[in-house]
């Protein structure tokens, strides 16, 4: 199946780009710890990766690449090239103005992100330095978000994927040497690491232009005009601010919640970075591989065909996503532990994360799920009603989170947000099915409750083998056996949830085939029926 194999490069350069962040992450941790310069750097990041998969990335995917599509089939190679230089003029200077604005109101900008700050200046004024270090990033990213789209329509989606390798092989080294010159756990640390976010946005546009540059696709540079195509891309944009951003708008509204109560921001940060491994190798890579394959299934093959793509994605995504999220919730302490609980990481940081994983770990389905949904509302060309049920969501979001923090304290950002994604999920396949666009075959229906089944039965599996000398191994004082501990019940999972599958048929190999085939016949197919 095409975009099971498209799906797989992509999730294969996100698992490398992801592991290279826990490295990454357990060396901020070792190095920052929770304290004032972690909770600083980590806002610092997060404004650019913000306005990253909101505007460079989630917004401008949503209303690019099916615009690009369309006028690639419609008017031929060059003319989409032209749309693409006129929209790259426009996007730079869009992110550079942005960019412009962010270091002369940073400090307001932080203090909204996080107001639970409004009364320590000191605190206040070293996340605004380091945002402005940082920030730049986001011009760089803005290319790769283009010329990525490019790329993902002409089916090529490794470059775009290996892009975050750079970034966190930029701060490991930035990290390694802080280490090796005893640098202290302060702002100069944290200015070092913000700067070199920076610099590595330089460096992955770089990497994309060449790949680009290779494939023979980069676009014309032409000033912009008002083409219809151009002011199309206009109007779409905005919906898609919404429609692709409800977990980072989630994320928003948390730190601005957390911000309260000190070391909440980085637990919430570091909780974040572990579920959205499962979420960047299994969601992100089907729905940025979903994308193009339904804009082009929608234009030229049968409502059956497109049907069949989306059901299979759906699958594919909670097939890795549901173990995940019970392995996540059970492990999480041990995780936690293994990975990051060293240096200024101390025992009571790996609670309080562990306990934010969990929460986070319940909606993982969900938030893989959002993906693949909103991809097919996207390749249809609709930002609209993705966009009306991201801002409901987040607003359910912020009235649970405010609902339950009086109980549940810091930690109720997470269950907030957990829940929240449930609703999104709920309402965009309510909206597909409603409008005819989102249709269960029999495969589905007997395929989804088999794999909620097997991921339930390998949870009850690695509970039972912890008695059996795995948690010995996890309270060890040896980093090296808590890691062979994990990896025992890791292993473990992994063989009693594969070989349910395979037992139960809820993954049917034969069938992956089969369907490869008929992907590959699919031009033979009647087109008088189209989606």
């Amino acid at each position: 199946m095409t975009i099971l194999r498209n799906a797989v490069v992509v999730g294969s350069a996100t698992l490398l780009s992801r592991l290279l962040g826990f490295l990454r992450d357990g060396l901020v941790a070792a190095v920052l710890g929770s304290g004032p310069i972690a909770d600083a750097f980590v806002v610092a990041l997060r404004l650019p990766n913000l306005f990253r998969r909101l505007f460079a990335e989630g917004a401008f995917a949503a209303a690019f690449v099916p615009a690009y599509v369309a006028l690639r089939e419609e008017a031929g190679e060059e003319a989409a090239r032209r749309f693409a230089g006129r929209a790259l003029v426009v996007l730079t200077v869009a992110t550079s103005v942005l960019t412009v604005a962010t270091w002369i109101w940073a400090e307001p900008l932080v203090a909204v992100l996080a107001p639970g700050w409004a009364d320590d200046p000191n605190r206040l004024a070293t996340a605004a330095a380091l945002t402005r270090l940082a920030f730049p990033y986001l011009i760089g990213i803005a290319v790769v978000a283009l010329l990525g789209g490019q790329l993902a329509a002409e089916k090529r989606f490794l470059a775009v994927g290996l892009t975050p390798v750079i970034l966190n092989l930029l701060l490991i080294a930035t990290l390694v040497g802080l280490i090796v010159l005893a640098v202290p756990s302060g702002l100069l640390a944290g200015r070092l690491l913000s700067a070199t976010v920076a610099i590595a946005g330089v460096v992955q546009a770089l990497f994309v232009f060449a790949v680009a540059a290779r494939a023979g696709i980069l676009p014309h540079l032409a000033r912009p005009d008002r083409s219809p195509a151009l002011r199309k891309l206009g109007r779409a944009v905005l919906p898609g601010l919404f429609a692709g951003g409800f977990a980072e708008l989630s994320l928003v509204v948390g730190t601005m919640i957390a911000s309260i109560e000190p070391g909440a921001v980085a637990w919430l940060y570091y909780a974040d970075r572990l579920y959205q491994l499962p979420l960047g190798i299994v969601g992100i890579a089907i729905g940025q591989v979903l994308l193009p394959e339904i804009t082009e299934a929608v234009m030229n093959r049968p409502a059956a065909t497109v049907h069949r793509v989306q059901n299979r994605a759906f699958e594919a995504a909670l097939a890795l996503a549901l173990p995940a999220a019970v392995g996540l919730a059970l492990l999480a302490t041990p995780i936690v532990a293994v990975l990051f609980e060293r240096g200024a990481f101390t025992a009571a940081d790996t609670a309080a994360t562990a306990r934010a994983l969990t929460a986070f770990a319940l909606g993982l389905p969900a938030f893989v799920g959002i993906r693949v949904l909103t991809a097919a509302h996207w390749g249809r060309g609709d930002t609209v009603t993705p966009m009306i049920h991201g801002l409901v969501a987040v607003g359910v979001n912020i009235a649970l989170a405010l609902a339950l923090r009086p109980s549940l304290g810091w930690v109720a950002v997470a269950w907030a947000t957990a829940a929240a994604a449930w609703a999104n999920l709920a309402l965009l396949a309510a909206a597909l099915i409603r409008s005819r666009h989102w249709r269960f075959d029999g495969e589905s229906r007997r395929r989804l409750p088999r794999l909620l089944a097997a991921a339930l039965a390998m949870g009850a599996g690695v509970a039972a083998l912890r008695p059996l000398g795995v948690d010995a191994l996890l309270a060890a004082p040896s980093t090296s056996a808590r890691l062979a501990g994990l990896g025992l019940l890791v292993a473990g999972g992994v063989a009693v949830y594969a070989g349910l599958v395979v037992l139960t048929r809820a993954i049917d190999l034969a069938a992956l085939g089969r369907a490869r085939r008929r992907d590959e016949d699919v031009a033979c197919e009647d087109p008088s029926d189209r989606a």
